[in-house]
């Protein structure tokens, strides 16, 4: 087999500054090239965005392009070094299955990582194979850009390809190479692998590089790394209240799939919850529910007072010093989020201003569709006048929240018409509903594909009526088995 070779570029416009750190930051690896490569799904709106044209390029050389086999012109491929805290248990880790392939800028000199997901051993790799199979690489694909079309920031796919080659799992699968687009893939568990070698210069050769990258308007501050710590505790704040929005459930958020700049990253057992119960938990690994949906936000906090304790030789010169101010500030998390919380339920109601009793009325209904068994996303449409199924909004004790609902409403003189656009933009019509993604993936497993591409087309547009969608926006029927999403290492 030909070694890896270059491809000239389409567009590529790569400027490589992570592989300019210290050794200790990543090793230099090529993908391990594969035997045929075979292209699956390729996003051509996200090329455009990036500015990328494929339009010459051939089926055969794109699907060489996305499983390492050709490598565009300006790559500098390398496997980033991080830390993490699996389930609360740290451990030294690092890509054990991917390959940066570099940093593309756009049009306007915005960054974007460029990765290989499934690319080959590395020297992080443990007792990994390296590799990655065709269902998971599919579910990052669908379920990354479905976030991203619900307005919430989020790592993106630009392509999926099959190897033609088998991984061993539970039995032999399909193996398959995602091709990842991130603003970064800095985590705070790359942070906690720098304090782990206990090199101070490097700590801030660390601090220094993520604030030219993610947040330059910090970069002449005198408490630079205090700074960062607040301004990455908002953004993570605001994720995932957005996650909540939507009732989406990441399933797996170790230290190491929390990402600096905010954005979702690592779409392994993640899932939509459709009866709401705030226990929800899909992961097959998550066997106490540490990540289940309720408890994302505290998930949150703990992860940010990981990364707050690597900054901390850093925020004062005296440690007692240091640790009280961290102390502090991750200690208001919880204002910070109840408040965003509160103001967001506000928005999915449609509330305008400010009601002492709002936080009454957003519980109450919870509780009743807890108790009731009642579908999150369906609930709200219900609320926006958009009639899926009515069966379930019958029941007395709703009518009666309605009713308290409807008189809280004309609170602050809004038009039902302001309410409803209001409404529009915060709940989500569609969902990537489990049921219609594993029917979408088992389809993609034989090879074909038209009901993912269906299904990806419906969920481009997740707060707009479209027409013949109904069997899409049903949760699946209730039954005894219960629903399990698997992390696919």
């Amino acid at each position: 087999m030909n070694k890896s070779k270059k491809i000239k570029n389409i567009n590529w416009f790569f400027d490589n500054s992570y592989s300019k750190l210290p050794n200790i930051f990543k090793e230099h690896i090529k993908p391990t090239p594969v035997h045929n490569p075979e292209l699956v799904i390729f996003n051509e709106e996200l090329a455009t965005d990036l500015n990328l044209d494929f339009s010459n390029v051939n089926t055969m050389n794109l699907a060489k392009l996305f499983s390492g086999n050709l490598l565009p012109e300006g790559s500098n491929t390398i496997a980033q070094a991080y830390a993490g805290h699996q389930f609360g248990h740290f451990t030294m880790l690092g890509d054990g299955r991917a390959v940066l392939l570099g940093e593309h800028l756009d049009n306007n000199s915005n960054r974007f990582d460029i990765q290989f997901k499934g690319s080959g051993r590395t020297s992080f790799s443990r007792s990994g194979d390296g590799r990655a199979v065709l269902g998971p690489m599919l579910r990052e694909y669908v379920i990354s850009e479905a976030i991203h079309a619900l307005n919430i920031p989020t790592t993106r796919s630009l392509a999926v390809v099959k190897t033609g080659e088998k991984v061993v799992r539970d039995n032999l699968l399909e193996g398959a190479i995602l091709t990842r687009v991130a603003s970064s893939h800095l985590r705070v568990g790359t942070f906690q692998y720098i304090t782990a070698k206990q090199n101070i210069e490097n700590l801030n050769t660390l601090v220094d590089y993520t604030v030219e990258r993610h947040y330059p308007q910090i970069k002449s501050s005198k408490t630079k790394a205090l700074d960062l710590l607040n301004l990455v505790m908002e953004n993570q704040c605001q994720l995932v209240i957005n996650w909540m929005r939507v009732g989406f459930i990441h399933g797996v958020m170790n230290t190491d799939n929390m990402a600096i700049s905010g954005e979702t990253i690592d779409y392994g057992p993640c899932a939509f919850m459709d009866q709401y119960d705030p226990k929800t938990v899909f992961s097959s690994i998550d066997k106490f529910g540490r990540y289940a949906y309720s408890n994302q936000p505290p998930i949150t906090k703990w992860n940010l007072a990981r990364f707050a304790e690597c900054l901390i030789p850093l925020i004062d010169k005296n440690e007692d010093a240091s640790i009280k101010i961290v102390t502090d500030l991750i200690d208001n998390f919880q204002n910070i989020y109840e408040e965003k919380w509160l103001n967001m339920m506000r928005d999915k109601l449609g509330l305008f201003g400010e009601d002492k009793e709002d936080k009454k009325l957003i519980n109450d209904l919870f509780n009743w569709m807890e108790k009731n068994k009642v579908d999150y996303t369906n609930t709200f449409c219900h609320l926006m006048e958009i009639k899926i199924d009515d069966k379930d909004y019958k029941d007395k004790n709703f009518i009666e929240w309605l009713n308290r609902w409807k008189k809280r409403s004309k609170l602050n003189s809004p038009s039902k018409e302001k309410q409803i656009k209001l409404m529009k933009k915060t709940n989500p019509i569609v969902i990537p509903r489990n049921h219609k993604v594993e029917e979408a993936l088992k389809e993609a497993n034989k090879g074909n594909l038209e009901k993912m591409n269906k299904l990806n087309a419906i969920l481009k547009n997740p707060y707009k009526n479209q027409n013949e969608i109904e069997e899409y926006q049903v949760p699946a029927p209730i039954s005894g088995e219960k629903y399990q999403t698997f992390c696919g290492t």
